[in-house]
């Protein structure tokens, strides 16, 4: 008899396969290997000016990082950079972190250079969650579930080209071990 921990890993892995043929979305597994901070390396343009996905955090986002003050430190889920300049000029995304004993999803962004972070809170782990962020002139409109946030933009214009930003461990240090994410994005 499988113990529910083994259960929860054997869906965690089936469900994006299960469901490709239910849905017309781009289902990906990022994994962050131990000792990394990326999860790829791969480059993708976008003029969009919202990005709208799912997102769901297994067990592997429990860590404990070496120095305790890097704890409270912000990984990065999912965003893109923005206003036609490098991601830490302009950008916005999500950020996690495993502080307090839970999940916190957060907002993560750069305006001409310097970074803000507001935080949605607590998510429960092995649970897919609903995600967005959308441009609307000089802001960005972050969604969680039924939550938002809103956060300055470093310039107003619109569909300008942007590369996307992927999931991403630290701060200083490194993934203490592998870490798994699921993300799904939406059309």
């Amino acid at each position: 008899m499988m113990q529910g921990n083994s259960i929860r890993k054997v869906l965690w892995y089936l469900f994006p396969i299960l469901t490709l043929g239910f849905v017309s979305c781009d289902t990906t597994t990022f994994t962050i290997p131990k000792g990394w901070h990326r999860s790829t390396n791969k480059v993708k343009l976008i003029t969009a000016d919202e990005l709208v996905f799912k997102a769901m955090f297994d067990d592997s986002a429990i860590y404990t990082t070496v120095d305790p003050t890097n704890q409270g430190d912000i990984n990065k889920l999912y965003g893109f950079s923005d206003c036609t300049s490098q991601h830490q000029k302009n950008s916005a995304r999500f950020g996690w972190r495993w502080l307090k004993n839970q999940l916190e999803i957060l907002t993560y962004t750069y305006v001409d250079g310097v970074r803000y972070s507001k935080s949605f809170g607590a998510v429960p782990l092995n649970e897919t969650l609903d995600y967005a962020i959308r441009i609307q002139g000089d802001k960005y409109l972050f969604t969680l579930g039924t939550q938002s946030i809103t956060m300055d933009r470093g310039c107003s214009d619109t569909g300008l080209i942007k590369y996307m930003l992927w999931p991403y461990f630290g701060g200083d240090e490194t993934a203490p071990h592998e870490i798994t994410i699921w993300l799904e994005e939406q059309d």
